[in-house]
């Protein structure tokens, strides 16, 4: 590490002794970060803020005294602070950290029940990756956005030909500070718009809850893509966690194709694949837009949609969370429009209807 480099001071909020030891252990490993604590529950955690605060928090979902949801609530009213959310990999364990992440959790980092030697070993450069990310971050550019956001307009009425075809699509890419993005976007639709096929980068199992949670809040329809769903207006298919999704075309209609395959840019499901598969198949007749995240994954892709003349978006750096992604689809050429996130729903919209 360069002299004169602050470390990134990390506090560990996690029940389990055994946990906070793995987690320290892995961190403690990258000269730039510092553990400075490592404690039980929320509680501990405010008394020790009281003398030093934390670039980032890793914190647990479910523990004593106070769950790590209502404490997340408590720093993002209080004082914005980078958090990654710890949680199982379980259903139930998506539900909750859905939770967190909507209330303004950066990103998420499963842990494991057993096997914390593998997790060691395998996950170790992610975690690492994660909270330097975290602590570029910027939580409080999501609070300004929704502040921002226009009225919500009422649902247009959908004919039968729009939900039978589409000649358009739009394709969404996005990672961290994503599920809280796409919240703002998806929730200020009508279901006038073209169908939407979207990769957020997000662990097996919790991209089902995060589509439940997104089609409760929206107008349109949000649900996980399962192979060889219709791509349809008014609805929004986002790929299943582990998996790649592809856009494809039979005829006059789209749909996509749900695949295995190995980690691209780190990834499975990859924004670059699908991109790609959206230039390759749409062409001109598709929206790019790719928003908030760390790393590069998508902008090949939109750069090769933009090649093949697609109009592209990308989110502005003031209201990314993370602005990796965007910045590096601008930076290669791929990009035709730079926008806030509060206005991404409206250029959607205008798409749809001009």
């Amino acid at each position: 590490m360069k002299h004169g480099v602050a470390k990134i001071k990390v506090l560990l909020v996690d029940d389990s002794a055994v946990m906070r030891q793995v987690l320290a252990d892995v961190l403690t490993r990258d000269p730039g970060i510092e553990v400075m604590a490592a404690v039980p529950d929320p509680i501990f955690a405010m008394r020790r803020m009281e003398a030093a605060w934390p670039d980032v928090i890793v914190l647990d979902v479910e523990m004593p005294r106070m769950d790590g949801i209502s404490f997340l609530r408590k720093l993002m009213t209080e004082r914005p602070t980078p958090v990654v959310m710890c949680s199982t990999l379980t259903e139930k364990g998506a539900e909750t950290t859905l939770q967190a992440l909507a209330a303004g959790a950066i990103e998420v980092v499963t842990k494991p029940r057993v096997g914390l030697k593998e997790f060691l070993h395998e996950e170790a450069a992610h975690l690492i990756e994660v909270v330097k990310s975290a602590a570029r971050a910027r939580p409080d550019r999501l609070g300004a956005a929704r502040g921002r956001r226009p009225a919500k307009p009422a649902p247009a009425p959908v004919s039968t030909a729009m939900s039978h075809t589409t000649d358009r699509v739009v394709a969404i890419g996005t990672s961290t500070g994503g599920t809280q993005a796409l919240e703002v976007v998806l929730s200020d639709l009508t279901r006038v718009v073209p169908g939407i096929v979207i990769v957020q980068h997000m662990p097996e199992k919790f991209t089902q809850a995060f589509a439940n949670r997104l089609d409760s809040l929206c107008d349109i329809e949000v649900r996980e893509a399962r192979n060889g769903d219709r791509v349809i207006p008014g609805c929004a298919l986002i790929a299943p966690g582990g998996h790649h999704m592809l856009l494809n075309r039979s005829g006059a209609h789209y749909h996509v194709e749900v695949k295995d395959g190995p980690l691209i840019n780190r990834h499975r499901p990859s924004v670059d694949v699908l991109f790609r598969s959206v230039a390759k198949h749409a062409g001109a007749n598709a929206l790019g837009i790719i928003m908030t995240g760390m790393g590069d994954d998508g902008a090949e892709g939109l750069l090769e949609m933009h090649q093949a003349g697609a109009r592209t978006v990308a989110q502005d750096e003031q209201s990314c969370i993370v602005y990796g992604m965007p910045k590096e689809a601008i930076r290669r050429g791929g990009v035709d429009l730079q926008l806030p996130l509060d206005a991404i729903s409206q250029e959607i919209i205008h798409y749809a209807t001009h």
